[in-house]
């Protein structure tokens, strides 16, 4: 198993990263909001899961062990894939999910894409408190840490790469626009848009989309 690896970031995609390490480019996928904290040129570490399958080795990266060890237990729920797992740290951060479960918040499960009533049910059965409880620690995080890459387009771009990556967590393309052009609408004049938090735009666009659901 790869734990982690750490190295010069090469690309950033909508999805994963390229971390270049030992002269070798690795593809890692990921939330956007772990995404949006690489910077293309830069050094990065991240904690990472190798999911094995016949034709394929993936490899899953996170902000810190908590994450990963958060999804890696998901995938022991009868129906969620590494995929889905993925999903739903990028709806919810660890605690987020420890409390959902815990206090059987199916409202909350159900923000994720490809989660329905049931299949929040069967990951409140089948999880219990094998997830753990909220730590405050963790759930806390600093909004003045480090600016993150700038990945939004200028103002009036249509927030192409945050719809993208909605579209690609399994919303309609149509509810991706509206929910960026609700919590981040393009700036009336001036580039004082240009330069926006990809990574806070997506919490919030993914906060609005949970309510409508």
């Amino acid at each position: 198993m790869i734990a982690s690896v750490a190295g010069r970031v090469a690309a950033v995609r909508l999805d994963a990263a390229v971390v270049v390490t030992g002269g070798v480019g690795l593809l890692v996928h990921a939330t956007p909001a772990v995404l949006a904290t690489l910077r293309v040129g830069q050094d990065a570490e991240l904690a990472t899961s190798m999911v094995v399958r016949e034709d394929a080795l993936t490899l899953y990266g996170f902000s810190g062990d908590d994450e990963r060890a958060v999804f890696e237990m998901l995938q022991t729920v009868s129906g969620v894939g590494p995929r889905l797992a993925l999903a739903m740290l990028a709806v919810h951060e660890p605690d987020g999910l420890r409390r959902a479960v815990a206090q059987e918040d199916l409202t909350a499960l159900c923000r994720v894409p490809g989660i329905g009533r049931k299949g929040a049910q069967r990951l409140v059965l089948e999880l219990g408190d094998r997830l753990g409880p909220p730590s405050d620690a963790l759930a806390a995080r600093a909004d003045g840490a480090a600016p993150v890459a700038p990945l939004l387009p200028a103002a009036g771009g249509g927030g192409g790469p945050v719809v993208e990556a909605l579209v690609g967590l399994g919303w309609t393309a149509k509810a991706a626009q509206d929910a960026v052009a609700a919590v981040a609408p393009p700036a009336d004049d001036g580039p004082a848009g240009d330069d926006r938090d990809v990574a806070q735009v997506l919490r919030d666009a993914l906060r609005h989309l949970g309510r409508g659901r």
